[in-house]
């Protein structure tokens, strides 16, 4: 996969790989320390780095929703949205409404070229609501 995308494999490369495919919607803090307990020293700078080539080649989605830090993810092949829990920020993958990407249609494009549609729905998860119930 790293080959494929242009990039030489490397322990931090495939750890951090390792740390998003097995933590959707991780933020760079929680991959720091999966990094690290996998390979023990490793520098912020250098996860940032790697969280920045690996975005940048398609391996990675960095996602933003309003309100929290940058999270990433190892879903790149659609364009799925994210449902968000206002109480404590759980983040779960939500597929297209409608058709394939972008799967959502503007009312005017402005001339733009869309190829995605970025939405984030925003609620309460289960556990908050019995939380909230209790």
């Amino acid at each position: 996969m790293l080959r494929e995308s242009g990039l030489r494999v490397t322990s931090p490369r495939m750890a951090v790989l390792s740390a998003v495919h097995d933590n959707p919607h991780a933020d760079t803090e929680s991959v720091i320390d999966l990094v690290r307990g996998n390979l023990g020293t490793v520098s912020g700078q250098a996860v940032y780095d790697v969280l920045k080539a690996l975005t940048g080649a398609g391996l990675l989605r960095r996602i933003q929703p309003q309100g929290s830090v940058a999270r990433y993810e190892t879903r790149v092949g659609d364009n799925h949205h994210h449902v968000v829990c206002r109480s404590c920020g759980a983040i779960a993958d939500v597929d297209c409404a409608v058709g394939h990407a972008p799967c959502l249609t503007a009312s005017s494009d402005h001339g733009f070229r869309v190829d995605e549609a970025e939405v984030v729905y925003w609620g309460v998860c289960p556990d908050c609501s019995r939380t909230r119930e209790s």
